[in-house]
C-alpha cells in the first residue's frame, strides 16, 4: 500500500481554511459563534494554522446532547473553531481515504449516499436469492484508537500530519482508548475508512460478488444458504480478530421475505418503507398537524416540512403512495 505525503502544508494553507470555514458555516451562518468567527476571520485563520503547526491547538472541545429518533443516541458536537479544522483536514485527506475504499461502499462519499446504496442493493436482490445482513454492535463506541491510527499510518506518511490525526482521534475521551464521537465530521470519515479493510476482505479474500455497505450496515448476497452461513462465520472472525468489532445477531434470509436496509425493506420486485420508518413518518406527520393547529407553523412552513418528509418516503424508488395516503387521510393536512 503506497503511503501519501505532501498534504500537511496543504492543510495549513490559508485558502484551504477559507473553504473549510465556508463549509463549516452551512446552515449555521447566523449562529453567534459563526458570526463571531466571520467577524474576526483575518485573526482566526492564521491563529488556527499557527496553533496546529506548533502543537498548541486544543482538540476535544465538544458539547453533547441526546436525540431519540429513531433510537437514543448521544451526539457529541465540536465547537465551531474545531469544526473548521475538521473541514480543513477533510478537504485534503478525504480523497486519499476515499481511494482506499471499494466501489460498493456508499456512506460519506461524493456522488454516493443512501439512494445509490439502495439502487445497488436492488441490483443484487434481483439476481441472487439469499442475503446475509450484518450490522456492527455499537460501532462508533467500539473503534479502537490504536488500531485506527495504525491503519491511518498506512495511508499517510508525514509525521506532523500523523501527530495531528493522533490528537484528533484521542480527543474523544472514551473508555480504554475506544470510541469515536457521533456527530463529528472526522469521526464519520474515520469510521467509514476503518471498515475498508473488511470490504477488501469480503471482496478479495472471500471473493463475494454481491456486497453493499453503508457505514456499518452490510448486505451480502449468494446463491446458497449454506455458503452464506460459512461466509458469516468467516466475517465474524475477521472483524473480531482484525478490527476488534462484533456483529449483532444476524441470519441468512430469502430475498422474497424482504431485507431491511437503510429504512427500507427490499424485495426482488419493489422497495417498501420498513416498519420503523413508517412509524417515524406517521409520528412526524402527526407532530406537524398539531403544530399547524396551534398556529406554530404557517401554510408555507407546513408545505416545506411535508415536502421533505415526502421526499424521504419516495427516495430510491420506494413504493409508499398507499401508506402515505392512508396516513394523510386521517389527518388534516394534504401532501404537497
Amino acid at each position: 500500500m503506497k503511503r501519501v505525503g505532501g498534504l500537511y502544508d496543504r492543510i495549513l494553507d490559508r485558502d484551504n481554511f477559507i473553504v473549510a470555514f465556508q463549509r463549516a458555516s452551512r446552515g449555521k451562518r447566523h449562529r453567534a459563534e459563526a458570526l463571531a468567527f466571520q467577524r474576526d476571520l483575518p485573526y482566526w485563520l492564521p491563529s488556527i494554522a499557527h496553533r496546529l503547526y506548533t502543537g498548541h491547538f486544543q482538540f476535544g472541545r465538544f458539547h453533547q446532547f441526546v436525540i431519540r429518533d429513531p433510537k437514543e443516541r448521544i451526539i457529541t458536537a465540536p465547537c465551531f473553531e474545531e469544526r473548521v479544522v475538521h473541514h480543513a483536514f477533510i478537504n485534503v485527506c478525504e480523497p486519499v481515504m476515499d481511494r482506499w475504499l471499494i466501489d460498493d461502499t456508499f456512506a460519506c462519499r461524493v456522488g454516493c449516499g443512501r439512494e445509490a446504496a439502495i439502487e445497488r442493493a436492488m441490483h443484487f436482490c434481483r439476481s441472487q436469492p439469499w442475503c446475509l445482513k450484518l450490522d456492527v454492535r455499537k460501532y462508533f463506541d467500539s473503534i479502537n484508537h490504536d488500531q485506527l491510527l495504525r491503519r491511518l499510518s498506512r495511508r499517510f506518511k508525514e509525521v506532523p500530519l500523523l501527530v495531528l490525526l493522533d490528537q484528533i482521534v484521542r480527543s474523544f475521551r472514551g473508555t480504554q482508548r475506544m470510541g469515536l464521537p457521533i456527530g463529528s465530521l472526522m469521526s464519520q470519515h474515520f469510521a467509514n475508512f476503518y471498515l475498508g479493510w473488511f470490504d477488501r476482505y469480503v471482496k478479495e479474500s472471500l471473493q463475494v460478488r454481491g456486497y453493499v455497505r453503508y457505514m456499518d450496515d452490510m448486505l451480502i448476497w449468494g446463491d446458497d444458504r449454506h455458503d452464506l452461513q460459512i461466509v458469516q462465520q468467516e466475517c465474524e472472525q475477521f472483524v473480531f480478530n482484525e478490527l476488534g468489532l462484533e456483529f449483532k445477531p444476524s441470519q441468512v434470509r430469502r430475498i422474497e421475505q424482504g431485507i431491511s436496509f437503510l429504512g427500507c425493506r427490499l424485495f426482488p420486485t419493489h422497495i417498501e418503507l420498513n416498519r420503523r420508518s413508517k412509524q417515524r413518518w406517521q409520528k412526524r406527520v402527526r407532530f406537524l398537524e398539531r403544530a399547524y393547529r396551534l398556529g406554530l407553523l404557517t401554510d408555507l412552513d407546513l408545505q416545506k416540512r411535508l415536502t421533505s418528509l415526502t421526499a424521504f418516503a419516495r427516495s430510491g424508488g420506494v413504493s409508499s403512495w398507499k401508506f402515505r395516503m392512508s396516513v394523510l387521510q386521517r389527518s388534516e393536512v394534504d401532501e404537497p
